[in-house]
Parts: structure tokens; sequence; C-alpha cells
């Protein structure tokens, strides 16, 4: 009943596995101690490289992701919209309210605001 599920976990696994493994045979196993350093344009850091990063980014780079996949769903809705009618017509808009609704949530709580 499951066969198909267990088939495609088992693949993917396996690609995973294999992957590593090949990359541990195969790779270079030369060690530098310059490597493990912070590298930021060829200018040595000072103090600790790990500072933390204002969560405003990461908002802006979800927000910025979620409203270039809504430009990949249209695309081919707009290609076959003259084929399916009313239907695509209703569950476009649908998806569009959603996406107006999820824009103004993010404009009202300032989050496309760079500060």
């Amino acid at each position: 009943m499951y066969y198909l599920l267990i088939t495609v976990l088992l693949t993917a696994v396996t690609l995973v596995v294999a992957a590593y493994v090949i990359a541990k045979l195969i790779g270079p196993r030369s060690y530098n101690p310059v490597k493990g350093e912070a590298f930021e344009c060829g200018i040595p850091t000072r103090g600790s490289s790990w500072l933390p990063m204002h969560a405003g980014y990461y908002l802006f780079a979800i927000l910025f992701l979620m409203f270039d996949i809504e430009t990949v769903f249209l695309y081919p809705w707009a290609v076959v919209v003259n084929q399916f009618g009313t239907l695509a017509l209703l569950s476009i808009g649908f998806f569009l309210l959603v996406l107006v609704f999820g824009l103004a949530y993010a404009w009202r709580k300032g989050a496309l605001e760079w500060k």
C-alpha cells in the first residue's frame, strides 16, 4: 500500500548517503589552519565573526521569496486560463486575495520598512 512512499524515501536516503561517501572518498584530505579562519573580502577579521543579525533581514527575505513564488504560480495559470474558464478565474482570484491579505498584514506590522 505504501510501496511508492517507501521507495521514494529509501531512494532519497540512498542518494544522500552515496553523495556523502563519494565526497569523503574523493575529497581532499589536507588540513590547513588558515582554511578555518573567517574570510571577508581579503581583509582579516577583528573580533568575533559570530555577530547576531537583525531579524528584519530574514523577514524581508522570506517575504521576497513568498511573492517571488507567487509569480511562478501565476505564469502557468495565465497560459491555461482559457481552457479552464470561470473555475480557474475564481481559484486564482482566491489565491491573489490570500496573498494581498498577507501583504497587507506584513505592511501593517512594519515588515516592509527598512530600519
